[in-house]
């Protein structure tokens, strides 16, 4: 007859520990997704050549007024022809470039209406209309 002996369970000595999966602080491996790169990066290049050819466009329409309301609605102007063109350089083009143009004629804008308002507070009189 021969006699059972219990199971004395798995070997945990053998047994290996479960993998854990690393947190992203120190990768262990090349990424588990696709990264993706942007095909066109802004530089600084066109962000400045953007910039330059804004500041020359508001400088010259800003040329063409008389005084401070003609000023201002060239600007402004200058400033709605320069975003058709940022939006159409952000779509087909350069974004740097359309990015420089965007933050001068922003910038612009603020120069017309701070010499609006100075002009409105001397005068006390609406310079626009």
């Amino acid at each position: 007859m021969t006699i059972a002996r219990p199971d004395p369970g798995p070997d945990f000595g053998a047994v290996r520990p479960l993998p854990r999966t690393p947190s992203g602080l120190f990768p262990s491996g090349p990424p588990t997704r696709p990264t993706y790169r942007e095909p066109h990066p802004v530089a600084g290049g066109g962000v400045a050549a953007g910039g330059g050819a804004a500041a020359g466009g508001l400088l010259l329409f800003g040329l063409l007024g008389t005084d401070v309301a003609s000023y201002a609605w060239w600007t402004v102007i200058a400033g709605l022809l320069a975003w058709v063109t940022a939006l159409v350089l952000v779509r087909y083009g350069d974004r740097g470039v359309a990015t420089g143009v965007a933050i001068v004629t922003a910038g612009g804008w603020s120069i017309a209406a701070a010499v609006v308002a100075v002009r409105w507070a001397t005068s006390g009189d609406w310079p626009l209309w």
